[in-house]
C-alpha cells in the first residue's frame, strides 16, 4: 500500500533546528519527485522545497539558505533539514510525492517555532 509517514516535528526555539523525515512505502509509479509543503494558520498551503527524481532541488524564497531537502534512496526516505528556524516557519508540514497526474500526501507534522 502506498504510504508516506512523517516524523520529526515538534517545538523549537527561534534559531534552532529540526529535521523532518518522511518514510515512503509502496509503489509510486511514474513519480516525478517529492516535496515538503507547509500550511500555517490562516494561510494557504505553500510549497517549501522539492526534489525531482533527477536530484534537482527548489526552495521557497523564505527557506532558501536555511532549509535543505534530501532523499535517501536506499532507505526510501525524504528529509527536510531546517536550520535557523523562525516563528514564521510555524506550520503543519506535509510530505508529498508527485507525478504529472497524481500526488500522495503524508499525515502532516506540526512544527512550532517559539520567539
Amino acid at each position: 500500500q502506498v504510504q508516506l509517514v512523517e516524523s520529526g516535528g515538534g517545538l523549537v526555539q527561534s534559531g534552532g533546528s529540526l529535521r523532518l523525515s518522511c518514510a515512503a512505502s509502496g509503489s509510486f509509479v511514474g513519480m516525478n519527485g517529492m516535496a515538503w509543503y507547509r500550511q500555517a494558520p490562516g494561510k494557504e498551503r505553500e510549497l517549501v522545497a522539492s526534489i525531482t527524481t533527477g536530484g534537482k532541488v527548489k526552495y521557497v524564497d523564505s527557506a532558501q539558505g536555511r532549509f535543505s531537502i534530501s532523499r535517501d534512496n536506499a532507505k526510501n526516505t525524504l528529509d527536510l533539514q531546517m536550520n535557523d528556524l523562525k516563528p514564521e516557519d510555524t506550520a503543519v508540514y506535509y510530505c508529498n510525492a508527485f507525478a504529472w497526474f497524481w500526488s500522495y500526501w503524508g499525515q502532516g507534522t506540526q512544527v512550532t517555532v517559539s520567539s
